[in-house]
């Protein structure tokens, strides 16, 4: 495992709002990678080699999420979650090209993703 997290989301509520705040406070431009459904802007970061993170709009979730490194294939963890006391929200969805991702809640009633490339 390189890193504990692979990635991670910053909701706001005034998508472009957020987008100036974050460029001017770090001093580089944010990514757009909107899609159709929902704004979307990547922090500068090296693609598949270290964390990186996004500022997402729409209709999103309320808090910031971290998604953890979940391996090599999610199915190994996710096949956890419930037996260890947590639930599955977003069970296994494809990201395309990035791998797959899932939303899971833990004991402690934490909303936490979880990412890997199979």
């Amino acid at each position: 495992m390189k890193n504990a997290i692979d990635w991670f989301e910053i909701p706001s509520k005034d998508f472009s709002r957020a987008v100036r705040f974050y460029s001017q406070i770090l001093g580089e431009p944010l990514q757009d990678m909107s899609g159709p459904q929902m704004p979307y802007a990547s922090f500068p970061h090296e693609r598949m080699e270290g964390v990186g993170g996004a500022v997402s709009g729409g209709e999103c979730r309320e808090n910031t999420i971290v998604y953890l490194h979940a391996g090599d294939d999610l199915n190994g963890v996710l096949s956890k979650v419930e037996e260890s006391g947590g639930k599955i929200l977003t069970p296994k969805t494809s990201i395309g090209p990035y791998g797959f991702i899932a939303i899971i809640q833990d004991t402690e009633g934490n909303q936490v993703g979880l990412h890997s490339m199979h």
